[in-house]
């Protein structure tokens, strides 16, 4: 979805240009003049749609595009912010996050994640990151989830993609699970911020295994990205927060109270995951205990 046919109130950008007789590129164009760090912004987010829709796109068939979804940009400008944002060398692979920088020299450690059987709470977790654009520049969500129930355990935000912004996710997962040291493995991507030192060691201090994805394979780290999938889609998309404080006070509640607590999963008999949680503990007949309700990680 461009930024020309998201919501704006009632109407998107394409209809209030036709309404008021203006093109596309002039509503851009006097944007770009009177709000130019939110131009910047919008422009940003439309590139890294762009360039993650279409991979083998260079830096000019990217201006083009833009330019096609009424951008006012030239190939120099594009290139700079694929500079920036790292989007010059994304592999060919559809759903690889931006937010991950595999290239660093600390330890890679092994997927014990790949056909696990989990059948049991605090068995598995998984841990990702991703982007969320406010109204001058884009903050940086992590999260940590319970592989058997969905349910997220621990989330932070914070405006850059420090090792402490996945750090914050995972010391609120202990400090809300404390998991029995030796019984669980958390499994993420590659990125620095889960293969370095302070992030390492704090899975040491509580007794937690670390598990990373095969290099280049999104599909280690599914039930992480079907979440991202869904926040993005029943949360975010669409909507341009004023800054990280309104940011963190509408996704806090979708994340603790709509999709913990609320929306019906599939994998889950078409129940939130809290409900499943407590059917689970209690032993219920909703959740057998011979194990039918079992994932396993691919």
């Amino acid at each position: 979805m461009t930024d020309a046919s998201r919501p704006q109130g009632q109407a998107t950008i394409e209809r209030l240009c036709r309404l008021a007789g203006v093109s596309r590129a002039g509503f851009y164009r006097y944007w770009q003049t009177s709000a130019p760090r939110v131009e910047e912004t919008g422009v940003r987010d439309a590139l890294q749609r762009a360039a993650l829709e279409n991979r083998r796109y260079g830096y000019r068939r990217l201006t083009a595009q833009l330019k096609r979804e009424g951008w006012a940009v030239n190939h120099k400008r594009v290139l700079r912010l694929m500079r920036e944002d790292n989007l010059l060398c994304l592999p060919r692979r559809p759903f690889v996050p931006v937010t991950t920088d595999s290239r660093h020299d600390w330890r890679i450690v092994p997927n014990l994640a790949r056909g696990l059987d989990v059948a049991a709470l605090n068995q598995l977790w998984v841990a990702d990151i991703t982007y969320v654009r406010l109204r001058e520049e884009f903050a940086y969500l992590a999260i940590v989830l319970d592989a058997f129930s969905r349910r997220v355990v621990g989330w932070a935000m914070a405006p850059h993609l420090r090792a402490e912004l996945a750090v914050a996710a995972l010391d609120m997962a202990i400090a809300d699970r404390r998991p029995a040291p030796d019984s669980l493995i958390h499994h993420s991507d590659r990125g620095v911020q889960y293969a370095c030192a302070e992030y390492a060691r704090r899975l040491e201090e509580h007794g937690i295994t670390p598990s990373m994805s095969r290099i280049a394979n999104p599909y280690d780290n599914a039930k992480a990205e079907s979440f991202m999938k869904t926040l993005k889609a029943e949360q975010v998309d669409g909507t341009i927060y004023r800054d990280l404080d309104q940011a963190r006070e509408q996704l806090g509640p979708f994340i603790e109270t709509v999709y913990n607590q609320q929306r019906l999963h599939s994998a889950l008999r078409y129940r939130p995951p809290v409900e499943f949680e407590q059917q689970f503990a209690s032993g219920r007949p909703g959740v057998p205990p011979d194990g039918r309700s079992r994932t396993t990680c691919h």
